[in-house]
């Protein structure tokens, strides 16, 4: 895989986020699926970012596993699975027909705007993430959203925060979550890689640009555990809710 130097810049940031999102601020994770679009294009990002996801799940859960709260996640699981057989067939569809990724991208904006006006509203409305069309809703947009372009952080984000999980809470739940699915996910890249070659998601020099990438991952996720303790528990709700909402609209207005 040849890179310009500025391909490596960016991808090695890419590494570093991944890591930091995974023990420290899940929000900037949406940094990395710009990132890598931007060095790899759409499509291709998507296998390359999958790993580097993986790796740092391994540390999360490593740090963090005591402190899941799994009857959060009990509900929502089920609905995530139908997202993410939904997710598949977008991506084995945009794989045969090409350049309908922005609609995807721009898909995904909107159901995580949607679950952000609705966190906001929660004490006025009846129907919230907690609830169980919330739930449901919420479930299967996850499951397409990280199954399609790796971006379920912010609807994830979104809906624990609507649990008013402590950061500790947050970080546990939200790492054996992404665990459990990002490792799923990998069969079905590879299934999809081998029906469609031309348009791989997943291929040699992809995993060998993660293991060169793997060191940055690794720095990214003691920085994210050193910063985690030190951010104070109403600002680390506002980061998370402000990144989950820019996000959105990136992904609404650039794909």
């Amino acid at each position: 895989m040849h890179l310009e130097t500025y391909q490596w810049i960016l991808g090695l940031a890419a590494a570093l986020f991944v890591g930091i999102s995974k023990t420290g601020i899940p929000g900037i994770g949406i940094l990395v699926v710009i990132l890598l679009a931007n060095v790899f294009g759409g499509r291709p990002s998507v296998g390359i970012m999958l790993p580097m996801l993986i790796a740092g799940d391994i540390f999360a859960v490593n740090w963090y596993r005591r402190h899941c709260q799994w009857h959060t996640l009990a509900s929502l699981l089920p609905w995530v699975v139908a997202g993410m057989a939904i997710g598949s067939i977008g991506l084995w569809i945009t794989g045969k027909l090409g350049g309908t990724k922005d609609l995807l991208s721009m898909i995904i904006g909107v159901l995580t705007l949607t679950m952000l006006g609705l966190f906001l509203l929660q004490k006025r409305l009846s129907l919230t993430p907690k609830s169980p069309l919330g739930i449901a809703s919420t479930g299967i947009a996850a499951g397409f959203a990280t199954t399609v372009s790796n971006a379920a952080g912010p609807i994830m984000s979104i809906f624990l925060q609507a649990h008013e999980l402590k950061k500790e809470e947050f970080m546990g739940t939200i790492a054996w979550y992404f665990f459990i699915i990002n490792v799923s996910k990998m069969p079905i890249y590879l299934l999809l890689t081998a029906i469609n070659p031309a348009k791989p998601i997943i291929t040699l020099s992809s995993l060998a640009f993660n293991l060169i990438t793997f060191p940055a991952v690794l720095a990214g996720v003691f920085i994210g555990k050193w910063m985690l303790p030190r951010i104070p528990q109403k600002t680390f709700e506002i980061i998370i809710l402000a990144l989950a909402g820019l996000s959105a609209i990136k992904l609404i207005f650039w794909g």
